[in-house]
């Protein structure tokens, strides 16, 4: 069974959907510990009921993001992880840290990447006025918010929808693809093949969304 590290910065929804999977038997991983830069983290509550070691590395005990990052991955090695999943960790990882864990590092980001990589992605695109909107689950890159895609999922945007409800719509989907997306990991069922993900499963290639769908 592989080991994982959660790495999370506030609440950890998601951290809750990865813990809730394995509970229920769906997601063969042993969540080795649950890390955090911010003490006061709420996720870090939840982790230790569920039994799970946690730690905190406060970023702002240290003089940069480098070293930072050289005492974050200490603390993840001692763990011996086979896979580490950011959740809500929020902290731009520098470049040496991430080719440290190349392969092995992923995070979910609320767009369909590569549109609207970054911060306010609902905002942007209910400003876009596009129909259709979703999360996404990737291989982390030293480029923010790129790297190889593993799974996706779509919403539609509705004409009344403000921030807050595609926001809502979107975070249900990331409670689904992200325990997916980590039990192919798990089961040995993607790999990376130039910069690209292929998954070991026959994939329906006549499915569609379409937004809107008018009754």
């Amino acid at each position: 069974m592989k080991n994982i590290v959660i790495l999370i910065s506030g609440r950890g929804s998601n951290l809750e959907a990865l813990i809730a999977a394995r509970q229920a038997g769906h997601l063969p991983v042993n969540i080795a510990a649950v890390i955090s830069n911010r003490a006061a983290a709420p996720g870090l509550e939840t982790a230790a009921r569920a039994g799970i070691a946690t730690q905190c590395i406060d970023h702002q005990t240290f003089a940069g993001r480098e070293a930072f990052d050289a005492a974050l991955a200490d603390c993840i090695d001692g763990f011996h992880p086979d896979l580490v999943v950011l959740a809500g960790f929020m902290r731009i990882l520098s470049d040496g840290f991430v080719r440290h864990y190349s392969g092995r590092l992923i995070n979910i980001h609320p767009s369909l990447l590569p549109s609207f990589a970054g911060l306010h992605t609902h905002r942007r695109a209910l400003e876009e006025g596009v129909r259709i909107h979703g999360c996404t689950v990737h291989f982390v890159t030293p480029a923010l918010d790129h790297g190889p895609v593993i799974i996706q999922a779509a919403v539609p945007v509705l004409d009344d929808d403000c921030e807050e409800t595609l926001a809502a719509r979107v975070l249900e989907q990331e409670h689904q693809i992200y325990p997916l997306a980590v039990r192919w990991f798990a089961e040995d069922r993607l790999r990376l093949e130039n910069g690209r993900v292929r998954l070991n499963a026959e994939l329906l290639a006549n499915s569609a969304l379409v937004s809107p769908l008018l009754r």
